[in-house]
């Protein structure tokens, strides 16, 4: 059985960084991608980034330049580095990846910006 684990979020003033953690364990055969999404209250679920084995990002237009996502495959082990959060960034994050041909989604962590 595979599962991600997240952990890095909480509570941070506009302007700061936080910077989340997802690691991949279980029997673990080959990772496609990992990536991160959203979630605010009352929204649907949102791509923030993913990045390839092979390094390819796909970032979304609302946190360019903020949020960069890296992964360090030795350690099966995606990240985000927020930066210049803003209130509206507040949301829970998902960790999502697809290992072994099938897609898996993290519990969620709680990032709250207060203004």
């Amino acid at each position: 059985q595979v599962q991600l684990v997240e952990s890095g979020g909480g509570l941070v003033q506009a302007g700061g960084s936080l910077r989340l953690s997802c690691a991949a364990s279980g029997t673990i055969f080959s990772i496609n991608y990992m990536g991160w999404y959203r979630q605010s209250p009352g929204k649907q679920r949102e791509l923030v980034a993913t990045i390839t084995s092979g390094a390819n990002t796909n970032t979304a237009d609302s946190v360019k330049g903020r949020f960069t996502i890296s992964r360090d495959n030795a350690k099966n082990t995606v990240y985000l580095q927020m930066n210049s959060l803003k209130p509206e960034d507040t949301a829970v994050y998902y960790c999502n990846a697809r290992i072994n041909r099938q897609n898996y989604w993290g519990q969620g962590t709680q990032v709250t910006v207060s203004s």
